[in-house]
This record gives C-alpha cells, sequence and structure tokens, in this order.
C-alpha cells in the first residue's frame, strides 16, 4: 500500500499494545500527527472496541465495529500471540526499530508477556514507553481493576453531578477518564519524544488516568482545601453567570433521528455579565427585566433563579433553536442548540471546515468519523486512511519491516503465533 501519511511525527513509529479506549486513543492521536502507529492484536483476546456497538448496518463483525473503527483510524494492525514467547519475540524486533510503546493493560500483564520497560530497554536502550492504568504502576489501589466510569465516581465528578437535593450521586454520561487519559499519554509521549531528541535518552511514563481525571476537577480540589464544603450540585446552573442553563425550544416537525422525540429541542444560554442580559432580555421581549432591581445585577438574579429561567423559557418554547441562536448571537448572547448525534454529523461548520473523515474502510465502505481538530500550517495532518481490519498489515510488518521470508511467515501463521 502507498502511504501518503503527513505531518510532523512523519518517521516516528509507535507500538501499541493496547486496549478499549485510553491507549488505542493515545496512539490514534499520535496516527494524526503523522507517527506509524502499529496496533497489536490477537484473535485470542480481541479489543472489546471490536466486539461492541455500533455495527456497521447492525451486522456483528470484529471488522465492522463503528467504536473500533473511530479511535484507530491512521493505524496499521498486525495479530500476535503474545502469550507464546515467539509471539513476544516478534513483539521486541519490532520495537528495536520503533520509537514509542504504548500499553494500557492491567500492571504486570505486558511483563507477564516479556514487555515490561526493562524488557525493553534491553533491545533499543532509548525506547519510550508509556503506560497507562487507572490508578498508575505504585501505590495501595496500583492493583485494582479499573473502567473509565468507575473512574468518573472515584474522581469525584459524580458527585457534583445532579440536580439540588438530590442524594445518589450521577453518572456524568461517558467515560472521560478514557479520552483524557489518552490525551495525557499522546503529550507525555510527544514530550519525552522531545527529551530524547535533546539527550538521546529514552524513559518510561507511568500515567495514572485517575489522578489525569482529577486534574479536570483542579477547582474543586481547591475549592475544597480553601473552605472544607463539598460543592453542590448546580444542575445546569453556573455559580459565576445567570442565566445560564439548557431551555425547552418548539417541538420539531420533522427530522429527528431515531430515539428522539419531537419535544427533544432545547437551547444552550449563557450571559456572563449584565450587558448580555440586557441583551437578552431585550432579544425575549421583556426590556422591563434588565431594569427590574429583582434582576438589573448578578447577585439578584442569583437570588431569584427560578424567575429568570421561567421568563427566559416563556421565550425560547416558542422559538426553533437555530432561528433562536441566530437572534442572540447577534445580541452578542451566547446561544447554541443542543446538538444530536445527526445534528452533529449534518452541522454546516463542521462540514465546512472539513472536520469529518470520509476514508474507504475494506468492509463497511465508507463511514463517517471524527477528524482531526487541528490546523497545522507548516506540518498539515490527514487521516491517511480508515481504521484496519483485524491483521492488516501482517505482511507488510513481517515481512517490509522485520524481514521474515515469506516461508517464515507462513509457518508462524500455521503455529498460531501470528493468527
Amino acid at each position: 500500500m502507498a502511504e501518503h501519511r503527513k505531518g510532523p511525527l512523519t518517521g516516528v513509529r509507535v507500538v501499541e499494545l493496547t486496549t478499549a479506549w485510553a491507549g488505542p486513543y493515545a496512539g490514534q492521536l499520535l496516527a494524526h500527527l503523522g507517527a506509524e502507529s502499529i496496533r497489536v492484536e490477537s484473535t485470542r483476546r480481541l479489543c472489546v472496541t471490536r466486539t461492541a456497538g455500533p455495527m456497521a448496518d447492525r451486522v456483528p463483525g470484529p471488522d465492522r465495529a463503528g467504536y473500533y473503527g473511530e479511535y484507530n483510524q491512521g493505524k496499521r494492525s498486525v495479530q500476535i500471540d503474545l502469550s507464546r514467547p515467539e509471539g513476544a519475540e516478534l513483539v521486541k524486533r519490532l520495537v528495536a526499530i520503533s520509537d514509542i510503546v504504548i500499553e494500557n493493560f492491567a500492571p504486570g500483564v505486558v511483563e507477564r508477556w516479556g514487555l515490561g520497560y526493562e524488557d525493553l530497554r534491553r533491545v533499543k536502550p532509548d525506547i519510550i514507553m508509556v503506560s497507562l492504568s487507572g490508578h498508575g504502576r505504585k501505590g495501595p489501589l496500583s492493583h485494582y481493576v479499573s473502567y473509565g466510569p468507575y473512574l468518573v465516581a472515584l474522581s469525584g465528578f459524580s458527585t457534583m453531578t445532579g440536580y439540588p437535593g438530590w442524594e445518589q450521586p450521577m453518572h456524568v454520561g461517558m467515560s472521560y477518564p478514557d479520552p483524557n487519559g489518552g490525551w495525557h499519554g499522546a503529550y507525555a509521549a510527544l514530550v519525552a519524544l522531545w527529551h530524547r531528541k535533546r539527550t538521546g535518552q529514552g524513559q518510561y511514563v507511568d500515567l495514572s488516568q485517575w489522578e489525569a481525571a482529577v486534574a479536570l476537577l483542579g477547582d474543586a480540589v481547591v475549592a475544597y482545601s480553601m473552605t472544607g464544603r463539598q460543592p453542590e450540585r448546580l444542575a445546569n446552573r453556573d455559580p459565576m453567570m445567570c442565566p445560564h442553563g439548557i431551555f425547552r425550544c418548539a417541538p420539531a416537525q420533522d427530522g429527528l433521528p431515531e430515539g428522539l422525540l419531537p419535544e427533544d429541542r432545547w437551547l444552550s444560554i449563557a450571559c456572563a455579565s449584565d450587558a448580555e442580559w440586557r441583551a437578552l432580555c431585550r432579544v425575549i421581549g421583556k426590556p422591563e427585566m434588565a431594569e427590574d432591581p429583582r434582576f438589573a445585577t448578578f447577585e439578584a438574579r442569583k437570588a431569584h433563579e427560578d424567575e429568570v429561567e421561567r421568563a427566559v423559557e416563556e421565550w425560547t418554547a416558542t422559538q426553533e433553536p437555530y432561528e433562536a441562536t441566530r437572534k442572540l448571537q447577534a445580541a452578542g448572547v451566547a446561544a447554541y442548540p443542543v446538538h444530536s448525534n445527526k445534528d452533529v454529523a449534518e452541522d454546516p461548520h463542521l462540514n465546512a471546515r472539513n472536520f469529518f473523515s470520509l476514508k474507504e474502510h475494506p468492509v463497511v465502505g465508507v463511514r463517517k468519523h471524527t477528524g482531526i481538530p487541528w490546523r497545522m500550517s507548516g506540518t498539515p495532518c490527514e487521516v491517511w486512511r480508515a481504521a484496519p481490519t483485524l491483521g492488516q498489515d501482517n505482511e507488510y510488518v513481517f515481512c517490509r519491516l522485520l524481514g521474515l521470508s515469506r516461508e517464515e511467515l507462513e509457518s508462524l501463521q500455521s503455529s498460531g503465533v501470528i493468527s
């Protein structure tokens, strides 16, 4: 296959011993920057994202999974049975000609395969290895089983999510620690790569997804350290803005995706100043509220927040969300429709910026995936191909990169080391 890889990391090779979301996402970010990211997989232990939905055309199969397709764009895939010593040796040969290794298995797993950092340093002294785990490689909880939703709760998100007065903590709706860990992992790999360029030395990165998630809530940690109080649940409100929330709009007439009702049309509004509040009052046809002492200042509005929100929703309930957005934005008020997945995929702005990736996949054809959210003027990046099928690049990696003969490749395949 001819390559058309672009980006500042062109020439950098990454070996992925990854699973699920966090590790693969870190590898994809590096691939988006131009690195050749090679994901090591096995039919003995398929990645959960190859077996989880949504499946293309609702037909199951390891090469039809949308989740895998989304977070493995621009990569290569090889199949190696890592439980076999011969498989581990193949990985070591690949590491010897690579720059970065990313892994996110439970602590101790890669060491049992003979692929820990000390093992890999012996074949590539300046290798950079990034280990993403739930709690880090050391510490009292380092051996605990970890999943993203559980880290959401452990990090403090759940106690802050919900409506005032609710007793039960709420999950936030997605596993933020996974992609957040991936971002931190890619960032650490880049910094380590820069350090190696300056000093010639590789290094090991021990990344705790729990710590990375807690870092997102630094303001809550600081608030507790200053006051000793737990922040209250605010639902959609904000302690520094009023109004700030999600407001119901007029029901849709048609065009809703499966799973949404006509009344599922909403508008997000945030007023950060008294001037924005006055502009909002003019747009909704209630300029007198801007001068009313109960609402004229931020402190007064917070004291009468229920009344403020009722007045705003009286207007939004008569509005189509995109038209309401146009009116409010024209007045200088931050307002946006609450998008469904369909709205996001069809959004004119995102499509005008060519954000979405439309690459031909050998099994499912062209499907829309998210693309690269940054634009670099000097070193343009691109999604150079769709996510790979399972073992799609066996011949390229084993024969072209590692120099195996056709007979050696067939022997490893027949013995099950390569599947």
